[in-house]
């Protein structure tokens, strides 16, 4: 699991929070599948809306930025961002995203390795709401800054706990990666930054030519462009 940082600014995350507060919500469970609509109680943008649209537009563009969100996720193809509401106890139970997402309208799918979700609303807005990851290990309890991102892997058991007060708004998304191994793209990352650092502190650092020439063939060998 890896938290984004401020991907969205603070005059973005009041943007779209305007845009979210005037927009007309719908069922979650029509974007569901069999199994996840049995426990999800949300509501949701629908997709396609001007709202979406306008909106998954700022958040794609802002990843496109983001340096971490494109080393951690290596991203092949990105699912239009979706856009979700909890409110009077709404919540969305234990589940594990469909692997295959369809974009509404197009022939187009997406792998689904990574999932994404993109806090809209500040902690202090609402109680409950947390996004619950559980691994093989234990339980992660995430309730980020708005702005704030985590990116985690799709095949995680994942949940959304009861939102007792206020409102928890969000943006959520897929990514198909360039790497489809985790591991693979693991070791890619801990390279990239450990040659980020290096860098900072010893530019001149001769083997930095090597180290970067060592990650641009593994990702030769393991990604599908």
């Amino acid at each position: 699991m890896i938290e984004l940082a401020a991907v969205l600014d603070m005059a973005q995350v009041a943007q779209a929070g305007a845009m979210l507060d005037a927009a007309d919500w719908v069922d979650g469970r029509a974007t569901a599948g069999h199994q996840s609509a049995q426990v999800k109680r949300n509501r949701q943008l629908p997709e396609g809306s001007p709202a979406a649209r306008k909106l998954g537009e700022l958040v794609l563009s802002a990843l496109e930025r983001h340096p971490l969100f494109l080393t951690a996720a290596l991203p092949s193809r990105v699912f239009p961002p979706l856009f979700n509401r909890y409110e009077g106890g709404e919540h969305f139970g234990s589940h594990v995203d469909n692997a295959i997402r369809q974009v509404t309208g197009t022939g187009l799918r997406i792998r689904t390795d990574l999932s994404c979700t993109l806090f809209l609303s500040n902690p202090g807005e609402y109680d409950g709401g947390e996004l619950v990851v559980e691994d093989h290990y234990a339980e992660r309890r995430v309730k980020l800054a708005a702005g704030d991102a985590i990116l985690y892997p799709a095949t995680s058991l994942h949940r959304v706990e009861p939102v007792t007060r206020g409102v928890r708004t969000s943006c959520f998304f897929w990514v198909q990666s360039m790497v489809r191994d985790a591991g693979e793209r693991a070791l890619l990352l801990d390279l990239d930054l450990a040659i980020n650092q290096l860098r900072d502190r010893v530019p001149e650092e001769g083997g930095l030519v090597q180290l970067t020439g060592l990650y641009h063939n593994l990702l030769r060998r393991w990604a599908t462009a």
